[in-house]
């Protein structure tokens, strides 16, 4: 039976209060969530010893996350990843966003959710719902809508995410959580030893600003082919297309779950034996490796270095709105936005 408790986590940097939500299983699992930005900020799990390590980056209070643009453990939104020229139409309209990489508007630029309180919506034992209303126009998206995402902790040692909202025009809906995960514990360095697989046949090739060009490389013979388990620092830095543009991996796999919800990725921490399975009803996962981390201080002391954790961002393609070949973005006025993505977690 989950146990649900709740803290004072400090101010924003606008002053506003924020709080932590803490929920554990009676298997030694513990999530922490705060209602700045809906982040996970703490994910404990036992590992092959039964130490329990907490796996996700992070830091201690409010203050840290307000701060930093990391987006450690953060509900992005609306879109997340890139669209680029940091515009697009919908139904003969134009829309511009905020240009926030290099011209591009990355995870919807200014009036990030992630900098926002949301609202407690519903609390249960094992599972807490945060909400937050965007008006037509937010962040320069057409429509209104409630965003609702529920956090819950099962005794099966799943950390199940779902997100719910109906826009009331048609509009971009494209969210994810952006928690950085390190399987040997959060303070325990590099991720390169890791084994990671990747439940997918092609990638989105993308451009030197990241933004794909549309065509899809079968991963076959490539640094990006992950469909039998390797270490990820095998060959993340190959003399290859992808891993120079992206200093690492930082690119969108083509996911081959046809829309149904399914395992699409497994990572293993090399000293704890903690397996970690990505499951999901999205096309796309975006893999991050840290590639720009530096001297980021986190919680409990922590310095994050390059490399020291793996982003896996269950996802619509990048800049989806712009490709007839890539599954669409838009979510149609009235329309349910329903999407799940679980980490289920064990030892080996």
């Amino acid at each position: 039976m989950g146990v649900l408790e709740e803290r004072e986590f400090g101010k924003t940097g606008e002053g506003e209060k924020a709080h932590l939500y803490t929920i554990t299983n009676s298997r030694g699992m513990e999530i922490a969530v705060t209602d700045y930005g809906a982040a996970l900020v703490t994910l404990k799990v036992p590992d092959k010893n039964g130490t329990s390590l907490d796996v996700v980056l992070g830091y201690d209070d409010a203050a840290g996350y307000a701060s930093a643009d990391t987006y450690f453990g953060a509900t992005v939104g609306r879109n997340a990843n890139r669209i680029g020229k940091a515009s697009f139409e919908i139904n003969g309209t134009h829309y511009t966003l905020n240009k926030n990489d290099n011209g591009n508007n990355l995870h919807s630029g200014t009036k990030y959710y992630n900098k926002r309180i949301w609202q407690v919506e519903e609390e249960q034992k094992n599972r807490i719902t945060f909400s937050l209303h965007s008006p037509d126009g937010d962040q320069g998206y057409p429509g209104a809508l409630t965003m609702k995402v529920a956090y819950e902790l099962t005794e099966d040692n799943v950390v199940r995410i779902n997100y719910h909202a109906v826009p009331d025009q048609d509009t971009i809906i494209n969210m994810t959580n952006h928690s950085y995960f390190n399987l040997n514990g959060h303070d325990k360095g590099s991720i390169l030893k890791h084994q990671m697989k990747i439940d997918a046949d092609y990638f989105t090739r993308a451009d030197q600003e990241s933004i794909p060009t549309g065509e899809l490389v079968d991963v076959t013979g490539t640094p990006m082919d992950f469909r039998t388990p390797k270490e990820i620092g095998a060959e993340i830095d190959a003399d290859y297309e992808a891993t120079c543009f992206g200093q690492g991996y930082d690119h969108n796999w083509v996911l081959k779950n046809a829309g149904k919800f399914a395992k699409v990725a497994e990572a293993v921490g090399d000293t704890s034996g903690i397996v970690m399975e990505v499951w999901t009803d999205l096309p796309g996962v975006q893999v991050y490796t840290g590639n720009f981390l530096q001297q980021e201080r986190g919680k409990n002391g922590a310095v994050y270095e390059k490399r020291a954790a793996v982003c896996f961002e269950t996802q619509y393609f990048p800049d989806a709105i712009h490709h007839e070949n890539f599954v669409s973005p838009v979510c149609r006025a009235g329309s349910n936005y329903e999407t799940v993505t679980e980490y289920r977690f064990y030892t080996q």
